[in-house]
């Protein structure tokens, strides 16, 4: 999976991981990261969610990463705002006020361009990513988000039943990942209504991930 594909389907428009609603676990369970105003969310591959505009309006500064740039222009017209755009490295950087979204490979942003960061908001990165490359991400996102706590979703169904992404990333499989760094806490666990993409049983679980 490379960056053609994931640009194909935001042309195609099949962009079943954008939701046109918040999505109602950060409502409801933000509060876990004990956030002050002011301080700095970072969403990987974060296309262009409007969750990002809701963390804005609590008060938050909210720092992303996209690959697919047309995604980070509708999410900054759909804020109302005209960004600066700079340039680090390969990195194209379109930042206003307390939103900043690098454009590139998410491989390729450093602990330096990311800056400090309170937390971390994955509601479909890791599940977006293949097996193969899931221990490197994971490592990445601890590296340069400094340990910074994580609220993270992912999914669990049968895998031979249906092509990711979303992939199935079991809770097994993210204490191997992450349970060196954080003490895991598993806040909701939830049937997938309709089944994941309406075809196999699925659950959605959420979790706090805060250092040892």
């Amino acid at each position: 999976m490379d960056a053609d594909f994931w640009h194909q389907k935001w042309q195609n428009n099949q962009i079943g991981f954008h939701r046109d609603t918040v999505n109602p676990f950060l409502v409801d369970y933000i509060e876990q990261l004990s956030l002050k105003e002011g301080q700095r969310l970072f969403l990987p591959l974060c296309g262009k969610s409007l969750d990002i505009a809701w963390l804005f309006s609590k008060g938050y500064q909210v720092v992303g990463i996209e690959l697919h740039e047309p995604a980070v222009i509708d999410l900054f017209a759909d804020l109302g705002v005209e960004p600066d755009i700079t340039f680090v490295r390969n990195l194209k950087h379109y930042h206003h006020s307390g939103v900043s979204i690098f454009v590139g490979d998410l491989f390729d942003l450093t602990q330096e361009d990311l800056g400090s960061i309170d937390a971390v908001y994955d509601r479909a990165a890791i599940v977006a990513l293949p097996e193969p490359i899931r221990a490197q991400y994971a490592q990445h996102i601890v590296t340069i988000s400094g340990l910074a706590s994580q609220l993270l979703i992912n999914y669990e169904y049968e895998q031979k039943s249906l092509n990711g992404p979303p992939f199935s990333v079991s809770n097994d499989e993210l204490k191997i990942h992450y349970s060196q760094h954080y003490t895991m806490t598993l806040l909701h666990h939830c049937d997938v209504e309709g089944g994941m993409k309406g075809q196999c049983p699925a659950t959605e679980n959420i979790w706090l991930l805060q250092r040892h």
